[in-house]
């Protein structure tokens, strides 16, 4: 089976709408991108960030009565939880979260060999792997918690996460990053039959490189878009953060539908890969693999906890 890429068009998106949407990381790159766009839409927006929205976000998103900013370490519990119920009390429902606030690889922790007080090997930098995978747990746990909260639990809900080319082709240089992102794919293919009976689809959206601050390898003084103009004159594909958004809507406008997708995201196009991956399994696993599979897949190993 061949997957065939796809775009999304902006000005084809009507939903979703009349709905609240929270967003981790959402005062700049991609983030804020999707709140400008679910904000058009006439949805509410809460927007969770450690610092305020660029001056670039529109006035009329920063001054609308339908928008909410939110200062919020997302590495801590509290700080998260009470932004969530900030939001919740303002809006009175969350519908949609959006898993977006993300940092790159911090230093080399594996071959760069730092030695501690005591003349011995210190102890690794673990921030890439608390803000990446562990507060986006902790983001996914509150916006189940908070969607199950809802007056109107028969409207879906929809949970879209970030994970990067990164998660499903590990990228050299960063080992971190690219486990953190790993691990985000795997909490939706995880997650997402129990949220299915909640009536949430989860999904991922899994860039390639795309314009926003935590862009690396740029040289001294040089630009985003000068970066962009240089990396595609050799070739590169490069997402702009509103082609990324524009997918992100696209899930969220699916409900339940965009459960268990991961769209691979490169020049503004998509394919979803996790479709792909689900219907090469006798590919990759073999005939005599997938067949133990099957036969043991429904075993009770797990208890039912909804």
């Amino acid at each position: 089976m061949v997957l065939e890429p796809f775009t999304v068009s902006r000005d084809r998106l009507t939903g979703p709408r009349d709905s609240t949407v929270l967003i981790t990381g959402g005062s700049s790159g991609i983030g804020l991108q999707t709140a400008i766009l679910l904000h058009d839409l006439g949805n509410n927006v809460i927007v969770l960030d450690r610092t305020q929205p660029h001056p670039s976000a529109p006035k009329s998103l920063i001054s609308s009565p339908r928008f909410l900013y939110r200062q919020c370490d997302i590495s801590s519990w509290k700080s998260q939880r009470a932004a969530f119920e900030a939001g919740f009390q303002k809006f009175g429902s969350i519908d949609g979260v959006f898993v977006n606030a993300g940092i790159a690889e911090y230093k080399d922790q594996f071959f760069g060999d730092e030695l501690d007080q005591d003349g011995l090997l210190k102890e690794p930098d673990r921030r890439t792997l608390d803000i990446d995978l562990h507060a986006a747990n902790d983001t996914t746990k509150l916006a189940i918690y908070y969607m199950k909260k809802r007056p109107d639990r028969n409207k879906g809900g929809a949970i879209v996460m970030t994970a990067s080319l990164a998660g499903y082709l590990a990228s050299t240089g960063a080992p971190l990053y690219s486990a953190a992102k790993h691990g985000i794919v795997g909490l939706m293919r995880a997650l997402k039959n129990d949220t299915a009976k909640l009536g949430i689809g989860v999904s991922v959206v899994a860039p390639g490189i795309t314009l926003t601050d935590i862009v690396s390898g740029r040289k001294p003084g040089e630009s985003l878009s000068e970066w962009a103009k240089r990396m595609r004159g050799q070739g590169v594909p490069i997402n702009d953060p509103s082609e990324i958004a524009d997918f992100v809507v696209y899930l969220m406008s699916l409900g339940i539908e965009a459960n268990g997708k991961g769209l691979l995201i490169q020049a503004g196009r998509a394919v979803d890969v996790e479709h792909g991956i689900a219907t090469s399994r006798k590919i990759w696993m073999g005939d005599e693999m997938l067949g133990l599979f099957r036969g043991g897949r429904n075993a009770p190993l797990f208890p039912n906890r909804l």
